[in-house]
């Protein structure tokens, strides 16, 4: 199974500053549409886009090997430094995963204080469902504020789920994915309805066979994909295509200077999660996880 689902299906592209900057725009609702044989034509109104931006945050894990340890019989590891540096760099992708899933706003960072991205949370306003609870804030869609206010739990149920994905096609997106925790899994294969169908689909090979849960509503239709690195109580509907990861340096393995009787390797990239377009993806949070 997929460790990192999330960070694999976000395209990636490239980011020129740590202050990572991009623009949005949204069609206009449909309207009468009929003109008069050679009548003049009057251009419309151009609406300005919106300016977004994210910092980028910097992942890096280092190891210390003992050079004796490279000499040693490891019981079928050849390389202890190249296994140690194989096993960092799988960990750090799972913190590149939970932090794009993280409610965590944008920090900027200075000589004293590591800069942050802000995670998909905080870009979630339209499609969401949200219980009250604590007297905090919600977030506003720049990545400047997380949200606040972790409502009083509730079971996540169909209802929840079909009014968000009701809400994000009406704003017209097409979701693709659902993000949810092995126990959110199991309440949504629960689910029952006349309306609504889940089916496998297999990708049949020489060697491997994938098995999807696909679920079918009058909105459109998602895969369930269950991920260890958003929090329990969150359920994410996604359009992965309108989410990307900016990158401002690729992973990379790197030797440090040697300063004693053993070797250091870290494993350091630089990246931002990219928000296109928030309308076309939803958040069920404040779930019960027990």
């Amino acid at each position: 199974m997929e460790e990192t689902p999330f960070l694999t299906k976000c395209r990636k592209t490239k980011a020129s500053n740590t202050l990572h900057e991009w623009q949005t725009d949204s069609l206009r609702s449909s309207a009468a549409n009929a003109h008069i044989e050679g009548d003049a034509t009057t251009a419309e109104a151009r609406t300005a886009t919106t300016r977004l931006s994210n910092r980028t945050q910097i992942f890096k894990n280092a190891v210390v090997v003992p050079d004796t340890d490279e000499g040693l019989d490891k019981a079928g590891r050849a390389r202890e430094m190249a296994f140690q540096v194989l096993k960092i760099s799988k960990e750090q992708k799972l913190d590149v995963e939970k932090a794009l899933f993280d409610n965590n706003a944008k920090v900027d960072g200075n000589a004293t204080t590591a800069r942050e991205m802000a995670g998909a949370p905080v870009w979630m306003t339209s499609n969401v469902n949200f219980q009250s609870g604590n007297s905090g804030a919600n977030p506003n869609g720049t990545g400047s504020n997380a949200r606040t206010d972790d409502g009083t739990a509730t079971a996540f149920s169909q209802a929840k789920f079909d009014d968000v994905m009701q809400s994000i096609w009406e704003n017209g997106g097409t979701p693709g994915t659902c993000y949810l925790s092995a126990f959110q899994m199991n309440k949504a294969l629960a689910f029952t309805g006349n309306n609504n169908q889940r089916a496998n689909v297999v990708a049949d090979g020489e060697r491997v066979i994938n098995s999807l849960s696909i679920y079918l509503t009058p909105w459109g239709q998602v895969a369930f994909q269950p991920s260890r690195e958003n929090r329990s109580r969150d359920v994410f509907i996604m359009q992965d295509d309108m989410w990307e990861v900016a990158v401002l340096r690729p992973a990379k393995n790197v030797e440090l200077a040697k300063t004693g009787d053993n070797s250091t390797r870290q494993v350091v990239q630089e990246l931002t999660l990219v928000c296109k377009n928030e309308a076309a993806s939803g958040i069920i949070a404040d779930n019960t996880t027990s």
